[in-house]
């Protein structure tokens, strides 16, 4: 994440709706069963706020797509590796 391109994006920033509406996409995206929690969708947002506020999760904005994500620490360091081969590379 050395070149600029990535910046974390604390998520006390962001409006409610907003960080609302990037936990959906998140759960969404990875699959989850909304009926685990009882609850459904509302659940698991829950749940990724509680991984936001322990930093399990966090907020990543690319500024060459204009594009946010949420991502696992895991993710984010995996995706740093690969950009950086990628670099070394081209």
């Amino acid at each position: 994440m050395n070149d600029g391109r990535f910046i974390e994006v604390p998520y006390r920033m962001l409006p409610p709706e907003t960080l609302e509406a990037l936990l959906e996409t998140f759960v969404t995206r990875q699959g989850y069963d909304t009926t685990d929690t009882g609850e459904g969708m509302r659940g698991w947002v829950g749940e990724l706020r509680k991984q936001l506020e322990r930093g399990d999760l966090l907020i990543a904005h690319d500024l060459q797509t204009e594009t946010t994500e949420v991502m696992t620490l895991t993710q984010w360091r995996a995706f740093g590796r690969d950009l950086a081969d990628d670099e070394e590379e081209g």
